[in-house]
């Protein structure tokens, strides 16, 4: 009796979290970039808390260096503006760096990780990074 219970009970479970998913609206594009950290246009990335664009993905692809060996990279594109009406892709406040502004929607994202701060129930596509020690970050997804 006991096992009957628990099997309905999991079924009921496994059936209710299916029709509740949401797909990002930001487009998937794929991609797999090296940058070069002794190239001048990524100069920026020299030191922790530096960030740079990159082309690639949707709409660019901001870089910032969260440390000495780690790096995060994000897609421009921001999910408050699905179909990409907005001219210009995400960027940081001239204040505070750390922030993602989306102008047309008054989005706001954290460049640190991500995560909506206003104006979006979905944060920021992610991609994928590996750093090589020496001066080649690999950005893919």
């Amino acid at each position: 009796m006991k096992i009957q219970i628990l099997l309905i009970i999991s079924l009921f479970l496994a059936s209710g979290s299916c029709g509740n998913q949401q797909t990002h609206p930001v487009p998937y594009v794929p991609f797999n970039i090296s940058i070069d950290l002794n190239l001048p246009s990524y100069f920026s990335l020299a030191g922790v808390g530096g960030w740079a664009y990159v082309n690639g993905g949707s709409r660019g692809i901001i870089v910032y260096r969260r440390s000495i060996d780690e790096f995060i990279a994000f897609d421009r594109h921001s999910p408050a503006d699905a179909s990409a009406t907005c001219p210009s892709p995400l960027f940081p406040d001239p204040d505070n760096f750390l922030i993602l502004k989306d102008t047309c929607n008054d989005a706001t994202f954290s460049l640190y990780d991500g995560s909506p701060i206003g104006g979006s129930q979905y944060g920021l596509v992610q991609y994928a990074t590996n750093y090589n020690g020496n001066n080649i970050v690999n950005i893919s997804n």
